[in-house]
């Protein structure tokens, strides 16, 4: 890929599932929090699809699928337990995915601007992205609390675009899940689904543009989408 194939270009992501494997964390922290209230910690493979939603839909459906479905008021004190032990172990088995950060290096260099969209809230983004070494690899960080509304709402796409000067018919989002291809869609921007993330309708299934496997395939597959090869 030549560069600045892709100037001008916007590459969005999601996170959890899409650039960082969080699974191990996020379930540890909702399996503490299982444990603490007498219910049944999930292993790992069960629980993934969980995640992508924010933390306030993982607790009510992590209760929900234990068989102990929380009352309303319940949420906030679980909400506020559940961020404070997850801050102290963000990172502790949590890793980009095989070829990620050569991925994002690469759509860099050609020109592309890069943002994270993601239903995850911008503080816990951030820090999760900083004690990865991933954080200055992009312009914006638009999280839950950073939009008007989030994915599957195309507002959500659209601020990320906005904060770094972009425009809609020159973007991707990259995700792995139903929110990501519903924002897209809605959005008017290309579509790149992962296959490897977290999603309980199979990501092939969700109709994306491109479907890839592997990071390795992401730099060809966005310059693909948006026509610049050879520009």
């Amino acid at each position: 890929m030549a560069d600045s194939s892709l100037q001008g270009a916007v590459v969005a992501f999601d996170l959890d599932g899409t650039l960082v494997d969080t699974a191990p964390d996020l379930i540890g922290t909702l399996n503490v929090l299982l444990a603490e209230e007498g219910v049944q910690p999930f292993p790992l493979d069960q629980a993934r699809p969980f995640i992508g939603k924010g933390a306030r839909w993982l607790i009510e459906r992590g209760f929900a699928e234990a068989g102990a479905p929380l009352a309303p008021e319940q949420v906030p004190a679980l909400f506020d337990r559940f961020i404070a032990r997850y801050l102290e172990h963000i990172a502790d088995e949590s890793r980009p995915f095989p070829g990620c950060v050569e991925a994002l290096d690469a759509l860099k260099d050609a020109g592309a601007k890069l943002a994270v969209c993601t239903n995850k809230l911008t503080g816990l983004s951030a820090s999760l992205l900083g004690a990865l070494g991933l954080a200055d690899r992009f312009e914006v960080i638009v999280g839950a609390d950073a939009a008007p509304a989030i994915k599957p709402d195309p507002r959500h796409l659209a601020a990320a675009v906005d904060a770094v000067g972009g425009e809609m018919g020159r973007t991707v989002l990259v995700g792995d899940a139903a929110t990501d291809a519903g924002a897209a869609r809605a959005a008017g921007a290309g579509l790149i689904l992962v296959s490897f993330g977290y999603t309980e309708v199979p990501a092939a299934e969700l109709d994306p543009d491109v479907l890839i496997h592997h990071f390795d395939e992401l730099p060809e597959a966005v310059s693909r989408l948006l026509g610049a090869c050879g520009a």
